[in-house]
């Protein structure tokens, strides 16, 4: 047998594709709720693409002689405007529908690029140690006493209000969480065996990093993933409800909240429908997050 083989031989031995479905299909036996949670999740997935097919009218179009119209089942309400109207006369479902475009855009960019920064972060933490594993440790160490919303709040007051900013803020305050999940993951499986053998047939750093230890890594950081994106989706909705998010004449959850917090008594329909889209939303991602944590476990492969 070569060395070169011999690496090879050595590397952890990842399930197969069988292997894998059948895990997926078990969790999915085990946890009802995650049948919800992906039907959910896929439905507002379609609605976020679809959004300009789906509303039923321009979400910025303001009528202010239909303004605070009540849902279908309430007297009084408007035909052609099902779950009622805003203070200036704008369609609540087509706002709702077209806010949950810019929550989903948000969630998996923030996410994507928080991400891609952690771990690159973790592995040369995790794999060089020494000067630079202080270096980056403490930076997140200092990043973790400042709170991610008030960080945020004070970047975004100075930039002002953008989507790409929210997304390039939320994007850079949450690599926290996948660089010390990765680091550690890291420092567990630099000294192995498959490890050492890829070093003694020649493949430098680099190589090793990105060939051999990151696929090893994969699991953990598509559950964190999930996971972020319901957190980005709260922080989106957050600052917008602040005034500080995207621009208001995007149509946002948040800015619905903020909108509607005025009328809760006299227009209720306003905040809560926006509200409802939000607690929907990150709960069927939550739910997804616990079924791929359960699939990522070793131990969903054995039993």
């Amino acid at each position: 047998m070569t060395t070169a083989t011999a690496g090879r031989a050595s590397a952890p031995a990842r399930p197969a594709p069988n292997t894998m479905r059948h895990a997926v299909r078990r969790a999915l036996r085990r946890n009802h709720a995650a049948k919800v949670g992906i039907g959910v999740l896929v439905l507002v997935v379609v609605v976020g693409v679809f959004a300009p097919l789906i509303a039923p009218h321009d979400p910025n179009a303001q009528n202010l002689t239909l303004k605070l119209r009540p849902p279908f089942w309430s007297a009084g309400h408007e035909p052609g405007y099902p779950l009622g109207t805003d203070m200036l006369g704008r369609d609540v479902l087509s706002r709702v529908v077209y806010g949950t475009r810019i929550s989903l855009l948000v969630g998996v960019a923030s996410t994507l690029l928080s991400g891609v920064v952690g771990t690159a972060i973790g592995l040369i933490s995790g794999y060089y140690r020494g000067w630079r594993d202080q270096v980056f440790m403490r930076l997140a160490d200092i990043q973790l006493a400042f709170p991610t919303i008030l960080l945020a709040l004070a970047i975004i007051a100075v930039l002002g209000p953008s989507l790409w900013f929210v997304i390039l803020v939320l994007g850079l305050t949450g690599w926290v969480s996948y660089a010390r999940v990765v680091r550690a993951e890291v420092l567990s499986l630099r000294s192995r065996e498959f490890v050492v053998a890829a070093r003694a047939i020649g493949d430098n750093d680099r190589q090793i990093m990105t060939r051999h230890l990151l696929p090893n890594i994969v699991a953990p950081l598509v559950t964190i993933g999930t996971l972020q994106v319901a957190a980005m989706i709260i922080a989106e909705a957050s600052l917008g409800y602040l005034g500080l998010g995207v621009p208001p004449s995007i149509p946002t959850w948040g800015g619905m909240l903020s909108e509607g917090q005025l009328y809760l008594r006299s227009a209720w329909w306003i905040a809560v429908f926006s509200g409802a889209a939000i607690m929907l939303t990150t709960l069927s991602i939550n739910v997804t997050g616990d079924m791929l944590r359960d699939v990522a476990d070793p131990k969903a492969y054995t039993k």
